[in-house]
């Protein structure tokens, strides 16, 4: 039986992820109920309606080519065909909101920021389709109160780490956010994504229809993971190349210098 159904520490969603990924997946621990619930009881503050016809955005790498008759070897550059542009079934590959197998749609806000997440390379070719919403969706939105929650932390110096219960679900919501918006990389280890696949498992056993938070990749778009693949259609597709990339850089360790002998 679930004691409580508050956030117990700042860092909750940490404790719950490592205890995810490196101690037990399939049986959940006494940790791993607890968290789940107050993600469970405190999700309703944060849903979002997306009405039927709202516009939202997927890229994909690469093209379809169309060839050229009176050009041997030539041919023009056309998006990817509409079932191209969605996941296939019973094929997805894992993600943040999905494991192995069980597709979600990945679409996001603004054009841009779909072209970001794909990680193109400066002259690449991506394919981009709008799509529409099909029938009005409730999400829930895991960036509410992202921007609040990164200032917390300083906050709490000033207020001598006196928390409350908004201050312990500020916190959490806002690993749940970074935890999701982190880029997927070939390279990950599948263990990385238990702990969001099985939030996001949690919100579609409550009836929801997916999941909004924010890109890393993007400083103002927003992505949208849909469960039913289906609840949004191809409206039009185009092709772009890639001319300019923004990057940031930062120290990864700051504060420490180190010999440039090494």
């Amino acid at each position: 039986m679930i004691a409580m159904a508050e956030f117990e520490h700042l860092a909750s969603y940490r404790l719950y992820s490592d205890d995810v990924s490196s101690n037990f997946r399939y049986i959940r621990t006494a940790v791993t109920e607890q968290f789940l619930e107050a993600v469970r009881t405190t999700a309703s503050k944060r849903e979002q309606d997306i009405k039927c016809g709202t516009t939202l955005w997927r890229a994909q790498l690469g093209c379809a080519w169309e060839r050229v008759e009176e050009k041997e070897g030539w041919g023009l550059p056309r998006p990817h065909p509409p079932e191209r542009m969605k996941p296939l079934v019973n094929r997805a590959i894992e993600g943040r909101a999905n494991p192995k197998g069980i597709p979600v749609l990945y679409l996001a806000t603004e054009r841009d920021t779909a072209m970001q997440e794909v990680r193109p390379w400066i002259g690449s070719l991506v394919s981009v389709a709008s799509f529409e919403v099909k029938r009005d969706l409730r999400v829930i939105d895991c960036s509410k109160g992202s921007i609040e929650g990164k200032h917390l932390w300083n906050e709490l110096v000033t207020r001598w780490g006196i928390l409350t219960t908004n201050d312990l679900e500020l916190s959490n919501w806002t690993f749940i956010d970074e935890a999701f918006a982190e880029p997927v990389n070939r390279s990950d280890d599948v263990a990385d994504y238990a702990p969001t696949q099985i939030i996001a498992e949690l919100f579609k056993r409550e009836q929801y229809d997916g999941m909004k938070y924010r890109s890393a990749l993007s400083a103002t778009g927003h992505n949208v993971a849909l469960f039913d693949v289906t609840a949004a259609e191809v409206v039009s597709r185009e092709v772009l190349t890639v001319s300019k990339i923004n990057a940031e850089f930062k120290e990864a360790h700051p504060g420490i210098a180190l010999d440039a002998r090494f």
